[in-house]
């Protein structure tokens, strides 16, 4: 974003981008897409919208101030349009407020609440709308949703201040973009193997399979009990660490059937996905790289053991911060080893 700021108001090319349910996306797509060729047309914004088979997607508005500004108010108008025809048959006495939610950096976000929410608090008394910003980090991402919600023209002067902040505190370090995950089947395990159901058929899932194989692997059950001297302590501290590690495989299948359903839904039978090998490269600051690499290179070598993927970490760049990480293997060795390493 262009940072200049001129008197009466923001005078800058922004990109602004709003995370919406799938229902409300549609509504501003409109039959054979003809709302939202107007909205082009008539605020002159780019707005680009994510794929589809998602339950949440992403508007992306970029453009001169004028124009980003149009096109949002005529999308928060057929917001209100969209709530007041859903009151038309109603029994509810009182009409919901139109509600927004944009997703920014996390690293915008403490500019954004102020030394002790003084700034967020500025803004809400000022635009006279609700503004709530989101603890956490939105899946697989470093951005947060900020939600807004009043009548629209509180909606659009609380915007505006937001990207005020954010244009006088730029993000720090890597952005991972917000990329919303298609929703997927339920899947099962029989028989140690995993199946995604899709109507009346059942899929196999090789990607789960492995992993529900390896969370087995590591099972604290059962161990050989002692009670005599150091095999005894011993004993007591490898199935600390089994069970610690049984809870992480299975808290990251977890998280992989919720987030990874798009890619999983798509396997087909008699597939090795376990035989399709990649590479993803993650930026790791240098003050945590110690954390993953662990004292003479343990931790970073029970990550590899535990994902079977491989796992390089580039020397440091004179000059630079971050450390560049790269893993190699299946995608689900790829995931289980991404998952671990931000796990410590």
């Amino acid at each position: 974003m262009d940072s200049s700021l001129v008197e009466g108001g923001l005078n800058v090319t922004l990109t602004i981008r709003l995370l919406m349910h799938g229902k409300e996306v549609g509504s501003i797509i409109g039959k054979k897409g003809e709302s939202v060729k107007k909205m082009r047309e008539e605020s002159g914004a780019r707005i680009n919208i994510s794929e589809g088979n998602c339950p949440e997607r992403i508007i992306t508005l970029a453009g001169p101030t004028t124009s980003i500004f149009k096109a949002f108010s005529m999308i928060i108008e057929k917001l209100e349009e969209d709530i007041s025809t859903s009151m038309t048959n109603s029994t509810a006495t009182s009409k919901p407020p139109v509600t927004m939610r944009l997703v920014v950096p996390a690293s915008q976000c403490g500019s954004l609440i102020g030394k002790g929410g003084c700034k967020i608090k500025e803004i809400r008394e000022s635009a006279g709308a609700q503004v709530q910003v989101a603890g956490d980090m939105l899946p697989n991402s470093t951005e947060r949703a900020i939600t807004v919600a009043g009548t629209p023209q509180s909606i659009i002067e609380c915007v505006k201040q937001i990207c005020v902040v954010m244009l006088e505190s730029p993000p720090k370090g890597v952005t991972i973009p917000y990329r919303p995950k298609p929703s997927g089947s339920p899947v099962i395990f029989a028989g140690g193997q995993a199946y995604a159901v899709q109507g009346q058929h059942a899929i196999p899932q090789p990607d789960l399979t492995k992993l529900h194989q390896l969370a087995m692997q590591q099972s604290p059950f059962p161990i050989a009990h002692s009670n005599q001297g150091f095999q005894g302590r011993w004993a007591v501290e490898k199935r600390k660490c089994d069970c610690s590690r049984f809870a992480i495989i299975h808290s990251f299948i977890h998280s992989f059937i919720q987030h990874s359903h798009g890619i999983l839904c798509h396997s087909t039978a008699g597939m090795d996905a376990s035989a399709q090998t990649g590479s993803h490269e993650l930026t790791i600051p240098n003050d945590l790289i110690g954390c993953i690499i662990g004292r003479q290179g343990a931790k970073i070598n029970e990550i590899r053991q535990m994902s079977g993927a491989q796992i390089k970490i580039a020397n440091p760049v004179e000059g630079s911060t971050d450390r560049q990480v790269t893993i190699t293997g299946s995608h689900a060795s790829i995931s289980l080893a991404e998952y671990l390493i931000n796990a410590r």
